[in-house]
């Protein structure tokens, strides 16, 4: 008798848990628009600003001890997507970000509040930069309310485990996506 193993991948985007009445908005950017070039990268052929949007949140779930927000792009030819931007141990009484908080060694990141590293590999905001001539790709800007005041992770996490342990502390979430190509 002969056993056939059958392997099946999957490719799944984050599971995002919408709590009711939790909201995420942007005095820069709206639901389903285009991303202005200012929040492109500088680099990697991209010749952005790199400047990170001004957030703001209300709603969040009772029980709520602290935020992280993240930027991710689903459709990066990476097989796995791209970390653009990760704020985690942001205190509980904070419901925005200014603009530009995402920069190298913020100043203007609320006290506590700590960056993990993108997927371009510093702890601050990497913008947008598809490949020339891709469809738009879609940027998914996420509040996430965490149950407990911080997430204990090492300087140089990975964006995999800086997503474990938000998922492993979500009370719920809110998001806010809009779009960004550039041609060829």
């Amino acid at each position: 008798m002969r056993r056939v193993l059958l392997s099946i991948a999957i490719f799944s985007l984050p599971v995002l848990s919408q709590a009711a009445g939790f909201t995420l908005t942007s005095p820069e950017i709206k639901a389903g628009s285009t991303l202005p070039q200012r929040f492109e990268f500088n680099g990697f052929g991209c010749s952005g600003e790199n400047k990170s949007p001004a957030l703001k949140w209300n709603g969040a779930p009772k029980g709520t001890k602290s935020f992280a927000v993240t930027m991710y792009d689903p459709d990066a030819p990476t097989g796995s997507g791209w970390w653009h931007w990760q704020v985690y141990n942001i205190p509980a009484e904070v419901s925005e970000l200014a603009a530009n908080a995402g920069a190298l060694n913020s100043t203007s990141l609320p006290e506590g509040a700590l960056q993990g590293r993108s997927d371009f590999g510093t702890p601050a905001w990497g913008g947008t930069c598809p490949p020339q001539g891709d469809k738009p790709h879609h940027y998914i800007f996420t509040v996430y309310a965490l149950k407990t005041e911080k997430i204990e992770i090492p300087a140089d996490a990975s964006a995999a485990l800086t997503g474990y342990m938000i998922h492993a502390n979500m009370l719920g979430s809110a998001s806010l996506t809009a779009k960004y190509g550039r041609r060829k």
